[in-house]
């Protein structure tokens, strides 16, 4: 049985497998990817596939270092066949038959994963799919959840957006985005208000080595205190539990 880790409040963490098919998938987009993934549970795994001696792989050697992913080479032994599907598949099965996971993300617009999604399912495994508005309905159907890589484009280009505006350092920009990426991956009800302790954990899987002591803040709640133009943050009355929500600055 897989080995879930522990929360805070003492609850049990979902793994999660990230397989990406380097082929059919954006590189600008994998902090949205991790962040998507997030919401499910830890990533415990994270592959990309594909073949790394072509130049359309190039993309992908900064993100690999930046997010902990390992390459799985994957030579391209015919035209017009995509090794990486299969090189994908099976892997996905070894980890499924070693119960190392409670979950997967499969990231790709191809219809040939229709197949393994399904399988996964039929396992009792939780499948997210992510890819562009084109993927097949069929595979968008076999996955529990299926995100559209155009949504995660236009959270993009907003963050870009804000930061030019704003004009921070861009380590401050990037603890922001951050924490508005962990408030909305802890879940928040529906003033968006979300706990400070599963914003935590959302942050600590978003960026393993996240420490408010980096930012001259001894918990986080005081990191988050400190920067007000951005968030807010409250008590819950007759409660020790702590809330926090993005402020709207529109």
């Amino acid at each position: 049985m897989p080995t879930n880790t522990d929360t805070p409040n003492g609850s049990r963490e979902n793994r999660i497998a990230i397989l990406i098919d380097g082929d059919n998938a954006q590189a600008s987009l994998i902090e949205q990817i991790v962040v998507e993934s997030s919401r499910y549970g830890n990533a415990t795994i994270r592959r990309i596939y594909g073949d790394w001696t072509s130049t359309t792989m190039k993309s992908w050697k900064d993100p690999l270092n930046s997010y902990a992913f390992q390459p799985f080479q994957q030579f391209s032994y015919s035209v017009g066949k995509n090794a990486t599907d299969s090189a994908m598949i099976i892997d996905a099965m070894d980890i499924l038959h070693s119960n190392q996971v409670d979950g997967f993300c499969l990231v790709s617009s191809d219809s040939d994963y229709t197949r393994l999604a399904t399988r996964l399912r039929e396992s009792g495994k939780l499948v997210v799919g992510i890819g562009k508005n084109l993927t097949p309905r069929a595979f968008v159907s076999a996955c529990d959840v299926f995100i559209y890589t155009e949504n995660l484009e236009q959270r993009e280009r907003e963050k870009r957006q804000a930061a030019a505006k704003q004009q921070m350092s861009k380590e401050e920009q990037d603890l922001i985005d951050n924490i508005e990426d962990a408030i909305e991956s802890a879940g928040t009800d529906d003033e968006g208000w979300a706990r400070l302790s599963e914003v935590g954990t959302a942050l600590r899987r978003i960026d393993p080595g996240f420490d408010p002591r980096s930012y001259g803040s001894k918990q986080l709640a005081g990191l988050i205190r400190s920067r007000k133009n951005y968030f807010e943050i409250k008590k819950l009355t007759g409660k020790s539990t702590i809330v926090v929500r993005t402020k709207d600055n529109d």
